[in-house]
């Protein structure tokens, strides 16, 4: 096992963990950018782990602060025995609950099934179907909370194994019926590690990248299976993938391009790299100015063909003409992607319109609102549609008993609300060229070397889209607003910029957030180049060595004051000069550095040589 705190990256854990052959169960597609606290605040999966790996059944311990300031550590017999004695009510209200819940066999029955497949609606009441001890209850409600219960500091997780051994099929069928069928026989064969859908909008906007060009000239009607056999040894491996090629054949299914599993690591990469930057690639090729929306719903899987074929029925009824489904198929889970503007209020009522349709489609295939993204408050009013009413009162019931004030993240996953969905849309209005296709999915923050200190590229898109709507809006409130925010936005988000252009290395779509930056401080040095910081940049920028060539000797000057008028008096003369100059003094500032001296000639060193 493993223990971490929620800042940390999955990708980085999994690095850490690879010299073990381990890593951790769940694997989402922005594994390199999404932080622990919130795989545990949504118990996200992802393509492999299916449920059985997901974080729900892979936490060991949990860390947690409740709404008035208690820390409960689980792995500590301590901390569990006082909260038992201060939080009495909560225990006591839990295990009443869990009483309840098992008492009512049809209650029972609906969770176990519901929780046979991904499921993030509501909360996770399964633990109180799954378990006796109330320690353990108490642990598993945290796990896709969101918040809403309580705030997770620090997680041990149980590690999984991590195969070496692993090979990848492309497999494209000429329907999506073909590729629903094929992943249903998969799934009973249990001969496979993942199985991702990728419907033909999707494919359009990997078949220009390596590897990948025999997806070009495919029939519109084509759906791919991107599929990944693992095993412990080489010869596990092989025959994984014979079974399932023979499964696919056996059900007479025809392929486009054959079954042909790689080896090959730079082949699989291409292959997943592909599928994991599907949701922004999507995204990036909207409309500029309207907005992306992403829906996550799982089915079970001898229902996704229905799901599919529904799916394609709805986005042309409410004429979302570039809406495309992908996702985990193995586990029939699909990310739904498309765009639209929220200018109007016909543009809400749409959307009003296609949210009502889609959860009455994925309720009507027993299915899950959310899979592995969490409730949140866009489906927030719909979790009585798929629980029914005493699963629900069962989930207000436990909101109440950890959160009585409702002070944590309210309104997320339980909102009485019935339109909270309709309610402060988010815009992605236009604000700059290089970044308007910019989703904002937060792939590119991990590789930002002042994330930490200030902005992150997407905090720096945010901050610019947020400005520019404001300004749009042109009244005097929204002005005084915009004003108010470029106060701080020249330092954070422009002048700590490393415009290293990092952030477009991670970007599936190769934003380079420091490029418009550079763009941004162009402008305002041209709009001030009379200012006499300007002039003084300009001087010094022509004259740079000689400018730095008397930086060591000031250094050594102000070490010279120091140390002949002490740390007390240097402390007080720059506290009253400092701001006035713009340059701040601290003991440890060092000392100008040594000349460098040239390295001898070639010649002198081989001289020394044949001396020696």
């Amino acid at each position: 096992y493993i223990t971490v705190e929620p800042g940390w990256i999955l990708g980085q854990v999994n690095r850490m963990l690879a010299p073990y052959g381990r890593k951790l169960g769940p694997d989402p597609s922005s594994i390199d950018s999404c932080w622990i606290g919130g795989v545990v605040a949504n118990n996200s999966s992802g393509m492999c782990c299916g449920v059985a790996q997901n974080t729900y059944h892979t936490i060991k311990d949990l860390r947690i602060v409740f709404h008035d300031g208690t820390v409960l550590d689980t792995a500590d017999s301590v901390s569990w025995a006082s909260f038992q004695r201060t939080h009495k009510h909560i225990v006591d209200g839990v295990m009443q609950l869990a009483r309840q819940v098992k008492a009512d066999e049809e209650l029972t029955a609906l969770i176990r099934k519901k929780f046979s497949i991904k499921c993030t609606t509501g909360y996770s009441i399964n633990a109180l179907v799954d378990f006796e001890d109330p320690l353990e209850i108490i642990k598993h409600l945290m796990i896709g909370s969101e918040g809403t219960l309580g705030f997770v500091s620090r997680a041990t997780y149980n590690t999984v194994p991590d195969y070496k051994d692993k090979a990848s099929a492309f497999i494209v069928f000429p329907t999506v019926e073909d590729a629903s069928n094929a992943t249903w026989e998969l799934r009973k064969a249990k001969c496979t590690d993942a199985v991702e859908l990728m419907d033909r909008r999707s494919l359009r906007t990997c078949e220009n990248m390596e590897h990948l060009h025999f997806l070009r000239g495919i029939p519109d009607t084509a759906t791919a299976l991107l599929v990944e056999c693992r095993g412990s040894s080489p010869e596990e491996m092989q025959s994984r993938i014979d079974q399932a090629t023979k499964t696919i054949n056996d059900a007479g299914l025809l392929t486009l391009n054959g079954i042909n599993f790689s080896r090959d690591p730079t082949v699989c990469t291409a292959f997943w790299d592909a599928r994991k930057a599907l949701i922004p690639m999507v995204g990036a090729v909207r409309e500029a100015g309207t907005s992306v929306l992403l829906e996550d719903v799982a089915v079970p899987v001898q229902n996704l063909a229905k799901l599919c074929n529904g799916l394609e029925e709805m986005f042309n009824k409410f004429e979302y003409y570039d809406g495309s489904a992908f996702g985990h198929a193995l586990e029939g889970n699909l990310h739904l992607v498309f765009t639209q503007g929220f200018d109007t209020p016909e543009e809400v009522k749409r959307y009003e319109a296609m949210m009502d349709y889609l959860c009455k489609l994925v309720v009507s295939l027993e299915g899950s609102l959310k899979a592995e993204h969490g409730t949140g408050r866009n489906v927030a009013p719909y979790v009585e549609m798929e629980w029914g009413k005493k699963a629900t009162d069962v989930m207000w019931k436990l909101k109440g008993l950890f959160d009585p004030s409702d002070l944590l993240n309210p309104g997320v996953i339980l909102n009485k609300d019935p339109n909270v969905h309709t309610q402060n849309l988010k815009p992605l209005p236009v604000a700059h060229g290089i970044v308007d296709s910019c989703m904002e999915c937060g792939f590119c923050e991990s590789a930002c070397p002042s994330g930490h200190v200030t902005l992150t590229p997407r905090q720096r898109i945010v901050a610019t889209r947020e400005i520019s709507r404001l300004e749009a809006l042109n009244t005097t409130t929204s002005l005084e607003k915009a004003e108010e925010m470029r106060k701080s936005y020249e330092y954070l988000a422009l002048d700590s910029c490393a415009a290293d252009g990092m952030c477009a290395e991670k970007c599936p779509v190769n934003i380079n957030t420091g490029r418009m930056v550079k763009d941004l401080r162009a402008k305002s040095v041209e709009s001030n180049s009379d200012s006499y910081v300007n002039q003084l940049a300009t001087v010094a920028s022509k004259n740079f060595s000689i400018m730095m060539g008397g930086v060591p000797i000031l250094l050594n000057t102000v070490d010279l004051f120091h140390r002949f008028l002490g740390t007390k008096v240097m402390s007080l003369a720059s506290s009253a000069i400092g701001p006035l100059v713009g340059l701040h003094w601290n003991p440890y500032l060092a000392r100008g550095a040594s000349p460098i001296r040239a390295p001898p000639s070639a010649v002198q060193t081989s001289a020394q040589n044949k001396k020696v």
